[in-house]
């Protein structure tokens, strides 16, 4: 079956996720975690996403973002594959770190993108990984 298109357009806001091939943890240190955060940095810049908020969990990830210049598509191969490449180097393996497609929820009401950065925000506390979430 093939994939579906992708809603893009400018000044869109998206929830982005994506979680490790079988579960596995995609982020197992905290050399992996800031590893993750320098690419989101990079691919902003070059791509002009923005992210507003951000959960990294240890097998998947959650951003909110927005896209001024409608850059998503070429921004999160950038960030899935950078990061890819960069983690099994480190960890010396090979193959997909991640089960495929990221998933990306277009953001159309205000309301809805309150909720959303609560929810990435609390991720952690829902996990009972911290209490509060200024402890990440």
């Amino acid at each position: 079956m093939p994939r579906g298109t992708r809603i893009r357009f400018q000044n869109a806001w998206y929830h982005i996720m994506n979680r490790g091939a079988a579960r596995q943890p995609v982020f197992k240190s905290e050399v992996h975690y800031e590893l993750f955060l320098e690419i989101m940095a990079e691919v902003s810049a070059v791509h002009g996403i923005e992210f507003h908020s951000y959960c990294l969990m240890g097998n998947h990830f959650h951003l909110l973002v927005r896209t001024p210049e409608d850059g998503l598509s070429e921004g999160m191969r950038d960030l899935i594959g950078l990061y890819t490449r960069k983690f099994n180097k480190m960890e010396k393996r090979d193959g997909p770190l991640f089960r495929g497609r990221y998933k990306s929820i277009v953001i159309d009401a205000d309301s809805y993108l309150v909720e959303l950065s609560r929810y990435i925000h609390n991720n952690p506390i829902k996990a009972k990984i911290v209490s509060m979430p200024e402890s990440v």
